[in-house]
């Protein structure tokens, strides 16, 4: 039997993961959660990659300007580093990680942490980008959110890039991308 509620918790711990295409919400899903574990008075941690300065250096904000301080750091290890006691962590756009970010969930979700991770499943090629197939797959929760599509109002899960850049990392807004539905993100690819 377990005596405490560090133990339980430890049992607990678990991987969940939002994805989608730009545009659908994911990092105000992830807010959302990270909120309600912060109601529940549970300690929690927030990171980004430092790649990552479209709106903030430090704050994770989502497209409909809502934020929350986050911790940004240059590699996925260094999250191991900075977790401390945290009972929930937070991470956001998770593509943009290194491989480790996988074993990093693993080890946190393993000593009872609840991960939750946000991040492109797919690339602007409509190719799975970085860390994020091994995260769906080891995952026990996955939600996949999308936008809505530019050309035809249809769920969107693909981030059409309107630049002709062919860098695979290439951070932008809705200047840069657009979301589409299957249909039309080939249509336009083909164009």
């Amino acid at each position: 039997m377990y005596d405490t509620p560090s133990e339980i918790q430890r049992i607990r711990g678990c991987i969940e993961v939002i994805c989608g295409s730009m545009f659908s919400g994911k990092t105000e899903e992830l807010i959302r959660r990270m909120r309600r574990a912060q109601l529940a008075k549970q300690k929690t941690v927030l990171f980004k990659p430092t790649v990552d300065n479209r709106y903030h250096t430090l704050n994770i904000v989502s497209h409909d300007e809502r934020f929350l301080a986050s911790t940004p750091v240059e590699s996925a290890s260094q999250i191991l580093l900075l977790v401390h006691d945290a009972e929930v962590v937070g991470i956001d756009e998770a593509q943009f990680f290194d491989p480790e970010l996988v074993h990093v969930c693993n080890t946190l979700a393993n000593q009872g942490v609840r991960v939750i991770v946000a991040g492109l499943d797919m690339d602007y090629l409509g190719v799975p980008f970085g860390p994020m197939p091994e995260l769906l797959a080891v995952a026990e929760y996955v939600t996949k959110v999308h936008a809505v599509c530019m050309q035809c109002g249809a769920p969107a899960l693909y981030s059409f890039r309107k630049s002709p850049d062919n860098k695979r990392v290439l951070l932008g807004e809705a200047d840069r991308y657009e979301p589409l539905c299957r249909s039309c993100f080939n249509l336009l690819k083909k164009s």
